[in-house]
């Protein structure tokens, strides 16, 4: 017993380190040292997942806690996103809309927005469209660059402080919410150490970790029948982040008229009060071009979209991008809708059902996760933080292919060198190959499991 003790601590030391190493000495371009530690790092976890038991399972979950920390004090290697939250809270804090003009803009002044410089800009990745991020965002962003307004590493730390309260909120609710739903809790770990979400949203400062919080504590007020609280709730995550729009319609099924009709108006209620003090004409017309730019430009490690552009170079000898990426949107939310409002046991008892039962549908992650899946086959863009919300939406199910998916989707880090960015399709194709087949797997030969 004490020879096992010592080699958790030791391996939790090791995963530590690789972590430490990343955080503080790899750069994006290093290939070789940024994938073997990844791949190192991914073994450590699968072994502690299938390996892990009573004993030893609140060891890795605080483990898990500590390899969060680490990153505290680095400046994100693997995404240069921050740069723009950076810009945006800068200009929030001298009263200056984020959406009111294009970064551009700014450098020609007469008067300039104090750290609003050629430095700043020449890091955007964003240079050419209005930000995207709605106003619950925009409000950590001020705070961080109104705690450190001439510090790039205090204002990330700032950011990194809300990401991790945010993680550290997830693990406590998570550990909660799974017995309820009649998963074991050693599920927590397939989320709390899963090497991508811990990189891509307390290392790369992803504000994904807010939406994953908002979204479980939804989950958690519903079983506690407290409507309202849990309307805020979901109402903060859309605030963060547009994403969790799409689970909306799926609660309709799953909530009594009545409450339905309560949870949606505290929805609206609430995403119009966090949205009131930047809201006018300019986030209205901001939000609609980055939109617009958004599914007309944008295009990274897609599926259906990569195979729907090749077709279109074949058949019309150009990137159709423009036409098709706003049918495929259409098409995508055709898609979510049948997945949300498909009949199941829970919902048809739930509304024609004379169980007065006040407890929320067990199936709710499960739809949810299909959504969002179905969400990320259509899209145009699927970068590496946008699965992690999926991956803990699947700790609620029988499915691993996300877990599967986390290991994949960290070689899109292939493509960019110290000056450009190049995405080898090839990658994308193993990377889909893999995952869709393993998710074919699941759902053929593995139907008869019990959720």
């Amino acid at each position: 017993m004490h020879r096992l003790s010592k080699q958790k601590v030791f391996l939790a030391f090791i995963l530590l380190s690789l972590y430490g190493l990343l955080g503080y000495g790899v750069e994006r371009h290093e290939h070789v040292i940024l994938f073997s530690i990844y791949f190192l790092l991914f073994a450590g976890y699968v072994w502690i997942y299938q390996s892990v038991n009573e004993e030893t399972f609140k060891f890795w979950v605080y483990a898990s806690l500590a390899f969060r920390v680490i990153f505290l004090f680095s400046i994100p290697a693997l995404s240069d996103d921050f740069y723009r939250f950076i810009w945006d809270g800068r200009l929030l804090s001298h009263g200056v809309h984020p959406f009111a003009e294009l970064p551009s803009y700014y450098l020609n002044l007469d008067t300039p927005v104090p750290g609003i410089n050629q430095w700043l800009y020449d890091h955007l990745n964003s240079q050419s469209y209005f930000t995207v991020y709605p106003p619950l965002s925009q409000y950590i962003f001020w705070i961080a660059t109104f705690a450190f307004p001439d510090s790039i590493l205090g204002s990330v730390v700032v950011m990194r402080v809300f990401i991790l309260l945010a993680e550290f909120g997830s693990l406590m609710l998570l550990w909660k919410l799974l017995p309820r739903y009649g998963m074991s809790q050693r599920n927590v770990l397939i989320y709390a150490l899963n090497p991508l979400v811990i990189i891509e949203l307390t290392g790369n400062l992803h504000f994904e970790a807010l939406i994953i919080f908002f979204v479980i504590l939804t989950l958690f007020l519903l079983w506690q029948n407290r409507i309202v609280l849990a309307g805020i709730s979901i109402g903060s995550a859309i605030a963060t982040k547009l994403i969790p729009l799409i689970f909306l319609p799926h609660f309709l099924l799953r909530l009594r008229f009545r409450k339905s009709i309560l949870f949606y108006l505290v929805v609206l209620i609430a995403c119009c009060v966090l949205s009131m003090p930047l809201l006018n004409l300019e986030i209205i017309d901001g939000f609609q071009s980055s939109l617009g730019l958004y599914f007309r430009k944008f295009e990274f490690n897609a599926s259906i979209y990569y195979l729907v552009r090749e077709y279109g170079f074949w058949a019309k000898g150009y990137n159709t991008i423009e036409s098709v990426g706003w049918k495929l949107a259409v098409i995508s939310t055709i898609c979510i809708l049948i997945v949300s409002l498909w009949p199941s046991k829970y919902s048809i008892k739930n509304i024609f059902g004379k169980d007065q039962s006040e407890s929320f549908p067990p199936d709710s992650p499960t739809v949810m996760m299909w959504v969002l899946l179905t969400y990320l086959l259509f899209t145009t863009t699927v970068h590496p933080w946008y699965i992690t919300t999926l991956l803990m939406l699947s700790v609620f199910t029988r499915f691993k292919f996300v877990m599967v998916w986390t290991a994949l989707i960290f070689l899109t880090y292939m493509g960019y060198s110290e000056a450009t960015f190049y995405e080898n399709l090839y990658w994308v194709i193993l990377e889909y190959s893999v995952v869709i087949g393993y998710l074919t797997y699941e759902l053929i030969w593995k139907r008869k499991v019990a959720v």
